[in-house]
């Protein structure tokens, strides 16, 4: 049984699906935000299933944002259950806060972003306050059986979050998908701090790539996704995603046409009338495709005596 529960959001994205799973365990795939409407959402459609939240035995979590984290701390009976990366989100200490406003502070430098946005390091948290607040008891790793659910394995799909993990049934082509693969839109790779400081940033556009591209080797008949309608054409559907990945990265290398640039300066052409309000996202789609395109062979990347890096055509 898979019974999907619709819970409203405080964010541009809308609704986001939760999915109540019945194995030997019962579990919530997913959470909503910790907001009072997506309680009562969570709480209306447990009952519309014939449960209560003490019913529930485990939280399994496809990834740490927001939207997906927010009311595990509503289930005091059951284990939250997800990847290694989620902990970063949920213990929240300060010594991660120091190291996640060091990592972003590093990155807007090196975009060649004005001084005057730099206040932007400050608002790439501002949604803590709608996440949970309580460790994961299991660590969910690729390959694992998910526990309570026989036939189910994870598979960890890097590239929207770093924490993001889909779960699969190969006997009955079934996906819980999370945020990888959406009915009406593409989700946005978004640039995080790494799991260690040591890694590096993510390429987080080439991540979401190789994990779309992974689907394309599976029988997927259906995937339950985290946002809107169910999606069963899921081939059809990546293929025809990564062709237009590659003409807004084709797009990006024709503005290099003058010469090198800045990701700041790539970003404001891009999206003229949306980067001052959404500076974290635009950055983070403009620094996928000039990875695409570092990738493919076909911009050359170059960091000046100040720390910016410049994309010209290679």
């Amino acid at each position: 049984m898979i019974h999907k529960i619709i819970i409203p959001t405080p964010f541009a994205v809308g609704d986001v699906n939760a999915f109540l799973i019945k194995g030997d365990t019962l579990s919530l795939v997913d959470a909503g935000p910790k907001t009072p409407e997506a309680y009562k959402a969570l709480q209306h459609g447990i009952k519309e299933a014939g449960y209560t939240f003490n019913d529930i035995e485990q939280v399994i979590l496809t990834h740490h944002h927001p939207d997906h984290a927010g009311w595990i701390d509503a289930f005091d009976q059951a284990k939250v259950l997800g990847h290694t990366y989620n902990d970063l989100w949920l213990k929240r200490d300060d010594a991660f806060f120091k190291y996640h406003d060091a990592f972003y502070l590093e990155r807007l430098l090196e975009e060649g972003v004005p001084e005057e946005y730099l206040f932007w390091v400050k608002r790439m948290k501002r949604s803590v306050a709608l996440m949970g607040d309580r460790p994961l008891d299991q660590l969910l790793a690729e390959g694992d059986a998910l526990p309570g659910h026989e036939g189910w394995t994870v598979l960890e799909t890097p590239g929207h979050a770093q924490s993001h993990i889909v779960f699969w049934n190969e006997k009955t082509g079934e996906m819980i998908g999370g945020d990888l693969v959406l009915e009406k839109v593409s989700s946005n790779p978004l640039i995080e701090p790494p799991l260690h400081p040591e890694m590096g940033r993510p390429r987080s556009l080439l991540q979401y790539n190789a994990s779309l591209k992974r689907l394309l080797t599976l029988p997927v008949d259906i995937i339950y996704t985290g946002h809107g309608n169910e999606v069963r054409n899921a081939h059809a559907l990546i293929e025809s995603r990564l062709t237009k990945q590659r003409e807004r990265a084709m797009k990006v290398l024709a503005m290099m046409d003058g010469g090198s640039r800045t990701i700041f300066e790539l970003t404001k052409e891009l999206f003229p009338a949306v980067y001052e309000k959404e500076l974290g996202l635009t950055l983070s789609e403009t620094i996928g495709q000039t990875d695409y395109l570092v990738d493919k062979g076909l911009a050359r990347e170059a960091q000046d005596e100040g720390g910016v890096f410049h994309y010209e055509q290679a």
